[in-house]
């Protein structure tokens, strides 16, 4: 794959094997990532459905997975590959988060300050390729992509 790093490329791939294991079982492919966290690479699956995901749920899909990563093996590294639910806290990346959040609370992290802060809070309002759009109680705050850090749901303790 040309002019993709080999970890894209890896998250890709996997995406690919991932994705109708996923929608057989009826739930929803949420993100893979390809990551090193204390000197072990990780290949994560996040899957979803209405209610919620079970152990259960991430186990029936993890042995398939497994299997058909053992055949394809693609992946040069050692790594642990695990499937799990994305979590309350789970960040806004694809334009399907983005749909599912509009009119909900998010909180939304740059990289430098905008006004003196770099953390805000706000309905989502409106996005694009390029902005995001939030409401606050001072009025609507648009957003450069490029300039966002972290963008997910509030979570409300």
């Amino acid at each position: 794959m040309k002019g993709v790093s080999r970890r894209e490329e890896y998250e890709q791939r996997a995406e690919k094997l991932l994705a109708p294991i996923v929608e057989k079982n009826g739930f929803e492919l949420v993100d893979v990532e390809y990551v090193k966290e204390a000197g072990c690479w990780y290949l994560r699956g996040y899957i979803d459905k209405p209610g919620g995901i079970t152990i259960n749920d991430c186990e029936a899909v993890s042995r398939e997975f497994s299997d058909r990563l053992d055949e394809t093996d693609f992946i040069e590294d050692s790594y642990i590959m695990e499937i799990s639910s994305p979590g309350l806290d789970r960040p806004l990346k694809k334009e399907k988060d983005f749909i599912r959040s509009m009119g909900r609370e998010i909180e939304l992290r740059t990289y430098r300050p905008v006004q003196k802060q770099k953390e805000f809070y706000g309905i989502l309002h409106a996005y694009d390729e390029n902005s995001v759009t939030i409401e606050t109680e001072e009025g609507k705050q648009k957003f450069d992509r490029k300039d966002i850090a972290l963008i997910r749901l509030a979570i409300e303790v």
